[in-house]
């Protein structure tokens, strides 16, 4: 105790005066601090808004990102970036029009409008639209083709017996 009567302590800053009661000093944390938080008002955090409605729960490998190995996911996936490696999904997959893909993609829906370089393995559909490449086999119950799609492979379609 300082001789004016207030305490003070370095590591955390902690300082009262006689007036205070004792118990609840006044603490002043330094950014480095060994104190742990109160666990007051739980925290939750707020999901962006997104436009799309199909958007909604989908992740997205953004435009200039580039990955190297395998992806893996559940739901919805756009890839509009650069996957060289297998991409192994139950869910949807949409390669947009920046997006490119070199591997093996196994996914419940592939949509591809960018370039796949690999074979498609689909459980329900797959579907190059306008402006796509895909060098590579497709296999799917159902595949659609648009005209102005590129697709240098074979494909199997239908369900297996």
């Amino acid at each position: 105790m300082k001789p004016d009567g207030n305490y003070s302590k370095s590591r955390n800053k902690i300082s009262f005066t006689r007036s205070q009661n004792w118990r609840s000093p006044r603490i002043q944390m330094s950014l480095f601090s060994v104190r742990k938080p109160d666990a007051g008002v739980p925290v939750t955090l707020e999901q962006p808004k997104r436009s799309s409605t199909s958007a909604q729960s989908s992740d997205l490998l953004s435009r200039g990102v580039s990955i190297n190995g395998s992806v893996k996911f559940r739901n919805e996936m756009v890839i509009d970036g650069e996957v060289d490696g297998t991409i192994d999904s139950t869910g949807t997959l949409t390669i947009d029009q920046h997006g490119s893909v070199r591997g093996e993609i196994r996914a419940k829906s592939v949509t591809v409008r960018g370039t796949v370089e690999g074979n498609v393995f689909a459980t329900e559909r797959c579907e190059l639209q306008a402006g796509c490449t895909l060098r590579g086999d497709v296999e799917a119950p159902r595949f659609v083709v648009d005209e102005n799609a590129t697709f240098l492979g074979s494909a199997k379609v239908g369900t297996p017996k």
